[in-house]
């Protein structure tokens, strides 16, 4: 009988050899192409540099210069941390999260608390977002009528998750009418 060949896991794996130290010159390259990968805040980008410092070592001469690297990326325009703030918030927005949510996730990024002021949404870019997430989450008057009291607690707490206010979370949810909700996402106060 033939002998089995069963897949051996630890035959199949093969031993990776550490990445290389980073020196300036990869240090500067890895920058490069994290941001051509993605839009990011300086903080940001000095996090992920320094953890793959953390990851790889460092063997170039002194400390890693990863504050400067970071400051000639903000001075080159590569990294724009009011243009970076302005298009979050409206991607979560748009997704259906509240003013507090997209306060928190500006903050992990980050953000300077005078660019997050300077990004916070207007009450009827917030009404809208409670819209777009009762929209996707049939709440309210975009889905079954809550049976009970639990039940309206329970699309109320859809909407305080994703870091609306109360009030406007028991509109949207309280609502019977999409057309009336609609105008009222539209109503300046």
């Amino acid at each position: 009988m033939p002998p089995h060949h069963a897949s051996n896991p630890d035959r199949e794996r093969r031993e990776r050899r550490p990445p290389r130290p980073l020196d300036r010159d990869r240090l500067n390259e890895m920058a490069l192409a994290y941001l051509a990968r993605f839009a990011t805040s300086a903080a940001k980008l000095e996090g992920y540099l320094r953890r793959k410092l953390r990851e790889r070592g460092w063997e170039g001469e002194g400390e890693p210069p990863v504050a400067a690297l970071v400051e000639r990326c903000v001075a080159a325009g590569y990294v724009d941390d009011a243009a970076f703030a302005r298009s979050k918030a409206g991607s979560l927005r748009r997704r259906g999260y509240g003013a507090r949510r997209v306060d928190q996730s500006l903050t992990a990024a980050g953000i300077a608390p005078d660019l997050r002021d300077d990004v916070r949404g207007t009450i009827l870019e917030e009404r809208q977002a409670a819209l777009a997430l009762a929209r996707k989450r049939r709440l309210g008057p975009f889905g079954a009528a809550p049976a009970d009291r639990k039940a309206l607690e329970k699309q109320i707490a859809v909407l305080l998750r994703a870091g609306h206010r109360l009030d406007i979370a028991r509109h949207v949810v309280e609502a019977r009418d999409r057309d009336g909700l609609e105008a009222w996402s539209e109503e300046e106060e």
